[in-house]
């Protein structure tokens, strides 16, 4: 069975309701899930001057646990408009896979959560994409797939780049129903691409 796991950076819980949603679509897809998540690299005192809640119980990947996956989704904040520091660390200890080429021809893609809707979601993973380059990994966006992605109506996260919300600067927003139904149909449409591509 095609295997997918989802990977996600969360300070304030935002990016792991998001991820239950894509869990679910890539569920209905049929292929198999492994929840992680990245380690953080703040202290305890700072995370508590953040007022931070307490991290979930997710198992914390390293970089030769990538290699045992078909796929990846990907799931983070953006920090000025690009990836935060503790998802950059993960990925450059990817150094011994990839001289190995393990995650080469790979399919990936991404969620995010940012403070605004001008806050850089778009950009967040632009910045993110030279990694793929270098390991070979295809890059899966969601595209203009449902139509709550041109709702104007009110304020929704995500973009042909993929499912996303908006947190407000104080993270005072959840996901709303609408961001979680997008993030639910990425799962689903990741997850049959990448059943195709490893047929």
């Amino acid at each position: 069975m095609v295997k997918i796991f989802v990977i996600t950076y969360s300070t304030y819980g935002h990016i792991n309701k998001v991820a239950e949603s894509i869990v679910k679509g890539l569920q209905k897809s049929g292929v198999e899930v492994g929840r992680y998540q990245i380690a953080e690299t703040l202290s305890d005192e700072v995370l508590g001057m953040m007022h931070a809640p307490p991290k979930a119980d997710i198992p914390v990947i390293d970089a030769n646990k990538l290699a045992e996956a078909d796929g990846y989704m990907f799931g983070f904040p953006t920090r000025f408009g690009t990836a935060p520091a503790q998802v950059k660390s993960l990925l450059d200890s990817t150094g011994a896979i990839w001289q190995k080429q393990s995650l080469a021809g790979k399919p990936t893609g991404f969620f995010f959560s940012t403070g605004s809707q001008h806050g850089g979601q778009e950009s967040t993973i632009l910045t993110t994409l030279p990694f793929l380059a270098h390991h070979g990994l295809l890059y899966v966006p969601l595209g203009f797939s449902h139509p709550n992605l041109f709702d104007n109506s009110e304020v929704v996260g995500g973009s042909a780049w993929g499912a996303g919300t908006v947190a407000n600067g104080d993270g005072s927003r959840m996901p709303t129903e609408k961001e979680l139904v997008i993030a639910e149909v990425q799962g689903e449409k990741f997850g049959a691409i990448a059943a195709k591509l490893a047929a």
